[in-house]
């Protein structure tokens, strides 16, 4: 299955994204789905909340434009994960989806009560997961880049 792709002719800005999933088979297929947009998305990946959290603090690394949270990690949830970020001035504006295999009603409320920026449920077959991605890269470079 090939994803439609962005006419990347007139398209000179990347697309940063950050992945925190503590799934490395997770990560690895969300890489793959992006591998898609390799010309226009930088995908960069973190294990877990305390990783990504760093990452997101350190002010000699630049912000991504938009942040892939997982929410059934150990040691700490996405759901401590977006609340850390929206507490934070350096992190605050992120906007923050949530990719979860959780469709539990209480959820997706929580993720928006704590300003999730749009919440999604992985498809459960790899084609349906790259068509996410596809609406996700096309709906975010937009968002980002708007001419």
């Amino acid at each position: 299955m090939h994803a439609v792709q962005l006419d990347t002719t007139h398209l000179p800005q990347r697309l940063n994204v950050l992945l925190v999933d503590d799934d490395p088979a997770d990560r690895l297929l969300a890489e793959e789905a992006f591998s898609e947009y390799a010309g226009v998305v930088t995908v960069h990946t973190s294990p877990d909340g305390p990783a990504a959290l760093a990452a997101l603090h350190d002010p000699q690394r630049p912000l991504p434009d938009v942040v892939i949270l997982d929410l059934n990690m150990p040691e700490m949830n996405g759901f401590e994960v977006i609340a850390a970020i929206r507490s934070a001035a350096r992190t605050r504006h992120l906007p923050v989806v949530i990719l979860s295999t959780s469709d539990r009603s209480q959820d997706v409320a929580r993720a928006y009560d704590l300003l999730a920026s749009s919440y999604m449920v992985k498809s459960r077959d790899f084609p349906g997961f790259v068509k996410q991605i596809e609406h996700f890269v096309h709906f975010w470079y937009d968002c980002r880049f708007a001419r």
